[in-house]
């Protein structure tokens, strides 16, 4: 079984369109059934397609709430029987130009948290760093160098903020910290955590609809991303079933 976590509905109806339509045309976001998880939390279901069932959970925004949402729905799966075999957090992000330009899509190689820390007069320090936690997780890596090929997405880090950047001197400290950043988005560090405690591998997805910078939102293109998610997940079929096929 596959589950796949957003922040918002509309990211969530993205994926399940292109997981609705692997041959090409447009999918259906409201194919599948309500499946109620643990916590008042509702994913949508599909079935019967070429992935078997997957579950699309909206579990909000930021890495608090996808964590205690992918964390419920994982536990729920193990209790019923039916774990899953993966996780993807996915939806729209800010890409760093040039490398990840509006428009583009983005399969992560690592999962940061990027402002998991301490601030100090020398500047900041990761959690790790203090001697607590982790600030990384590795998708697997043929997996994830097959999915970004298929998606014709770059392939490189993706950072998770609980605050998105707004200004070109933040911009610069992330990249100079994180020189391999190709997007930033607030959720996929909580989904990455909550995977790993059950032992499932995660793959991160996203779709740029705005540059990493100052906040300019007459430039967000959040339309042109969403339709870039769904066609990324349509194109990943196949290396999703093979992964599936030969897990």
């Amino acid at each position: 079984m596959l589950l796949v976590v957003t922040a918002v509905a509309a990211e969530r109806d993205s994926a399940a369109r292109g997981l609705t339509a692997p041959g090409g045309g447009d999918g259906d976001a409201n194919a599948g059934v309500q499946h109620p998880l643990p916590g008042d939390r509702t994913a949508l279901r599909l079935t019967g397609g070429p992935l078997g069932t997957v579950d699309l959970l909206a579990a909000g925004v930021g890495p608090a709430a996808v964590a205690a949402g992918t964390a419920a729905a994982l536990a729920a799966a193990e209790a019923a029987g039916t774990p899953y075999d993966l996780v993807i957090s996915t939806g729209i992000g800010g890409g760093f130009a040039p490398a990840a330009p509006v428009g583009s899509v983005v399969v992560a190689d690592a999962i940061v948290a990027a402002d998991l820390g301490a601030e100090t007069p020398e500047g900041f320090v990761p959690v790790t760093e203090l001697g607590f936690g982790t600030t990384r997780h590795l998708p697997p890596p043929e997996l994830s160098r097959a999915a970004a090929r298929a998606a014709g997405a770059g392939h490189g880090t993706v950072l998770t903020v609980s605050t998105v950047t707004g200004g070109a001197a933040r911009a610069r400290e992330l990249t100079d910290r994180h020189p391999t950043a190709l997007a930033e988005a607030m959720e996929g560090f909580g989904v990455a955590e909550a995977a790993a405690a059950h032992r499932v591998p995660v793959l991160e997805v996203r779709a740029v609809s705005n540059p990493v910078g100052p906040r300019d939102r007459a430039a967000w293109r959040i339309g042109d991303a969403l339709a870039a998610l769904g066609d990324a997940f349509r194109a990943m079929v196949p290396v999703l079933q093979e992964a599936k096929d030969h897990g």
